[in-house]
């Protein structure tokens, strides 16, 4: 008697049961004709100008004072930030209303034929009492090391959170982002996807960047922003993505850790930067 091959347990031909009485699928209908192919997702580029150097810049805590104005230093990072900027024809050039970002935003509104608009909730964090005194001063005090490693809990003595000024500054992007995106739908689809620029100050860019990367508060004083530095980010439907942070044009030795950030400290206020060794540290 002839056996069967099919393995142990499989079914014959014969008992396999008939096929479902229904159609074979066949090809899938078209999209109706003339009918518009869905608008491409909206997007904005965001450019954040940190200030140049001032006299202050790096050994105090400058905040809100007034009257600080760009040294030599600080005009050559302003006037280098706005050549990095050529070639952009920005939907907006906006700034904090302290001397030292109107002057750099001045420098990069000459070099490419645009007008500054002054937006208040950029504005540096109001440091209170903390503010023109010394780094070195104010890391004996016990708020500092709050505001090291755990700065959504800190509150300068007489002045604003850090939180706060971090939701000022994130309003102010959101609301920015809003209304660059209506003009750009008024001015057709074809329209490149819009770019502006903000200049503001070191921890207001740092609160900014720890919001687009979805970083708690307490982690923004792992970013680093130096004077004169452009950091990129393009707020998409879906997500942000950081094209670029600290970008300052230099040689990478100018990244190197300071004194202080080698030891883990943060520059409170956004300090000198790595290329300025000679800059008073805690």
């Amino acid at each position: 008697m002839a056996t069967s091959t099919a393995p142990q347990g499989a079914p014959s031909a014969a008992a396999a049961p008939p096929p479902a009485d229904r159609p074979a699928p066949g090809p899938q209908p078209s999209p109706e004709p003339g009918r518009p192919a869905p608008p491409p997702p909206a997007a904005i580029t965001l450019l954040l100008v940190r200030h140049g150097m001032t006299d202050a810049t790096g050994p105090r805590l400058a905040g809100r004072a007034p009257g600080l104005h760009l040294n030599d230093t600080g005009r050559d990072q302003a006037a280098d930030a706005a050549r990095r900027l050529s070639g952009l024809r920005p939907a907006a050039l906006v700034s904090s209303p302290l001397e030292r970002c109107q002057e750099t935003a001045q420098a990069i509104a000459r070099h490419l034929d645009t007008a500054v608009t002054t937006d208040e909730r950029f504005i540096e964090c109001d440091y209170g009492s903390w503010t023109g005194r010394t780094l070195s001063e104010l890391a004996g005090e016990p708020l500092w090391r709050v505001v090291q490693d755990h700065p959504s809990a800190a509150r300068f003595p007489g002045g604003e959170s850090l939180a706060a000024s971090s939701a000022r500054a994130v309003a102010a992007v959101r609301d920015w982002n809003t209304r660059l995106l209506q003009e750009h739908g008024a001015a057709g689809e074809d329209a490149p996807p819009p770019v502006y620029a903000v200049c503001s100050h070191g921890d207001i860019i740092k609160a900014i960047v720890a919001d687009a990367l979805g970083l708690h508060l307490d982690m923004f004083q792992r970013l680093r922003v130096d004077p004169g530095s452009v950091t990129s980010i393009t707020y998409t439907r879906t997500r942000p993505f950081l094209n670029a942070l600290n970008d300052t044009g230099e040689n990478l030795v100018g990244s190197l850790p300071t004194r202080a950030e080698a030891r883990g400290d943060a520059a409170v206020g956004g300090g000198a930067g790595g290329g300025e060794a000679d800059a008073e540290e805690p």
